[in-house]
């Protein structure tokens, strides 16, 4: 480069230079990152309660699921399917194909496996969290039973029916805030 032009460039100019590379380069590396692997989630409500609150920072795995299917009792974050902008955080109970019978608020799941059906603890309800309803649903093939851990606050699978998989977003990897509660794959049994 010619030196006289080259004094022409001063401290400020390179500083925006710099500053310009380094924001492209981020946007770069952050997008497909948001996008495709990891997005963040903040908590909103007591439907989670006492396994997630309000204000708690997530992050959320968006890959794993396209390569596994979800598995029961894992915690999960989906687009609700009556307005797809609005995403919830709730945990699956009952998996494709499934018939999930709820008797005064106690879960048995019959499937191929069991056809007599199968009673599912749930040692992440606490005392005062739980209802006594009764019904029964039989899942399609690509449908998901979800629930919050608070099941007397809690709009989910028992209101609005299942979740199709197209649906399901991801599950928490990494609860960051707040710093008391950090942990990896909360909500994990």
């Amino acid at each position: 480069m010619n030196p006289e032009i080259q004094k022409k460039i001063g401290p400020k100019e390179n500083f925006f230079k710099e500053i310009v590379k380094f924001t492209i380069i981020a946007f770069i590396v952050v997008v497909p990152l948001r996008i495709y692997i990891a997005e963040p989630f903040i908590v909103e409500g007591p439907s989670m309660n006492p396994t997630f609150a309000t204000g708690q920072y997530l992050l959320v795995d968006r890959i794993s699921y396209r390569f596994e299917d979800p598995k029961r009792n894992d915690v999960v974050i989906f687009r609700y399917p009556r307005d797809p902008k609005t995403f919830y955080i709730k945990r699956l109970i009952g998996l494709p194909g499934e018939t999930v019978s709820v008797t005064e608020g106690k879960i048995t799941i019959i499937n191929k496996e069991n056809p007599n059906g199968i009673s599912i603890p749930a040692p992440y309800i606490e005392a005062g969290h739980e209802t006594t309803e009764n019904f029964k649903i039989t899942l399609g093939q690509t449908e998901y039973f979800v629930m919050g851990d608070n099941r007397s606050q809690s709009s989910d699978s028992r209101i609005w029916g299942p979740v199709d998989k197209k649906y399901i977003v991801g599950r928490p990897f990494i609860r960051l805030l707040p710093f008391t509660k950090i942990s990896v794959f909360p909500g994990k049994e």
